[in-house]
């Protein structure tokens, strides 16, 4: 049996350094209902563990911490009531009969470990939609945070990830995003949406990659 394919980031030249300063890490559902081991998805959660997309996150989320740069992580829940809660779409409403529910105050949307969360880190949480940026307030905040790259991870590669980078890169922002820390199902739509469409609108490298050009370069001795 023919194994499973995984992301992978197209070969691309190193990443210029990246300003700590103007650079914002977004986490986008890496909570605890969504890739933990009690997720509403266990195939999505699943994905996001075993391609390691879970584990570069975190490591991501921590040289992020390390370097200054301001971490943002994005979560999707709804209130018990259900008040303001979409329901114009066929995942919305599937989503409302699911054994697990992304409920407010809730373990469900606490981050899932092992991403760390630093005290300086932000929360947006959204009760409706698809997107982290449409309609949720982050926009105004990531330009009152002087943002000008945002690097998008998390999940899904096949919904909230693209929604997210087409909005940033329709709100006038560079996108930069690290294949090895997006999953979606299956993986091998993943890797195709990472070279089909992403990679024309962001830049797509690897979590490695990024955390060099958090880097200072080293001055000669």
């Amino acid at each position: 049996m023919a194994p499973t394919p995984r992301a992978a980031a197209p070969a691309t030249p190193p990443l210029e350094p990246l300003d700590p300063a103007t650079t914002v890490l977004l986490t986008v559902e890496c909570q605890r209902g969504v890739v933990g081991p009690d997720s509403a998805l266990p195939e999505l959660a699943a994905a996001a563990r075993t391609s390691g997309a879970l584990a570069a996150v975190a490591r991501l989320v921590a040289g992020a911490h390390t370097a200054g740069v301001q971490v943002v992580h994005a979560v999707a829940e709804r209130r018990p009531d259900g008040r303001g809660a979409s329901r114009n779409a066929r995942l919305f409403r599937a989503a409302e009969r699911l054994p697990v529910q992304q409920l407010a105050g809730t373990t469900a949307v606490r981050v899932a470990e092992p991403v760390p969360v630093g005290d300086g880190d932000l929360v947006v949480r959204r009760l409706h939609g698809l997107s982290p940026l449409a309609g949720t307030g982050l926009d105004a905040l990531l330009r009152n945070l002087g943002c000008r790259t945002l690097i998008v991870t998390g999940v899904s590669a096949n919904i909230a990830i693209p929604n997210a980078v087409f909005d940033a890169v329709n709100l006038g922002y560079t996108a930069v995003v690290p294949a090895d820390a997006i999953a979606g199902v299956p993986a091998d739509y993943t890797a195709a949406m990472i070279r089909h469409t992403l990679a024309l609108v962001a830049t797509v490298t690897t979590a490695d990659a990024v955390l060099r050009a958090w880097r200072p370069p080293r001055r000669a001795r």
